[in-house]
């Protein structure tokens, strides 16, 4: 069993397209997402019509839940991306609003999850060890846990379960902006986690936000320099 692992495209179109055709020739047997989808600068909406017909989010990020609650609830810069991305999407995409939490796949035995299993804008690698095996407490079957959030790729196993962090398509913190996915492949009951770096075309993601968004100078910084202000 082969699954491509993908999360935080963070509205970059390029960078999904690269990432994309890489999974296209590794041929897993399927794609999940796991969140933050549309919260960004270059070209959101095409990054999400991708997403749709290719990798369709799995489970809700933490900016996914920025475009569900109510504006008041948002500080003033998140509710003007927020404007800025509910003018490229024509709205709020309605898939959003039904995404679980956590999802199950590799036959129970793989978890699925954004933040942590509990919540979207948790770091579940940032947690004590102890607190990263109480997290999964709920899912005594699971030997592999996927999560995203904080863009940084890492790997971590103790008393038979393994975290995996697929870092992030998008907006990368090493200073390499090349966008990141995860293959698992399970032979012989062994689970293997293999971390796959893309390069894209960082240039035309950075002139388009450039070119059509109200902060693009930033967001084409992030994209160039693979760093995060």
């Amino acid at each position: 069993m082969r699954l491509a692992i993908l999360t935080d495209v963070h509205g970059n179109r390029p960078a999904l397209e690269a990432v994309l055709a890489d999974i296209r020739a590794a041929s897993p047997d399927a794609t999940f997402n796991l969140g933050d989808t549309v919260w960004g600068m270059a070209d959101p909406a095409g990054a999400w019509a991708l997403q749709r017909e290719h990798a369709p989010p799995t489970v809700r990020g933490n900016t996914d839940e920025y475009l569900l609650a109510h504006p008041a609830e948002l500080e003033a810069d998140t509710r003007a991306s927020r404007e800025f991305l509910e003018g490229q999407l024509g709205g709020v995409p309605p898939e959003l609003a039904a995404l679980p939490r956590t999802a199950l796949v590799g036959e129970g035995e793989v978890l699925l999850a954004h933040g942590s299993p509990q919540d979207a804008s948790e770091a579940l690698f940032h947690l004590p060890d102890g607190e990263k095996l109480a997290r999964l407490q709920d899912w005594p079957g699971v030997r592999v846990v996927v999560v995203g959030h904080t863009h940084t790729e890492a790997i971590w196993t103790r008393d038979g379960v393994t975290l995996v962090n697929a870092g992030a398509v998008s907006r990368q913190k090493d200073g390499d902006p090349a966008a990141r996915w995860v293959l698992l492949e399970r032979r012989a009951g062994v689970w293997n986690v293999t971390f796959r770096r893309t390069p894209y075309d960082t240039e035309a993601a950075a002139k388009w936000a450039e070119a059509h968004a109200p902060d693009g100078g930033a967001e084409a910084s992030m994209v160039r320099t693979g760093l995060r202000p």
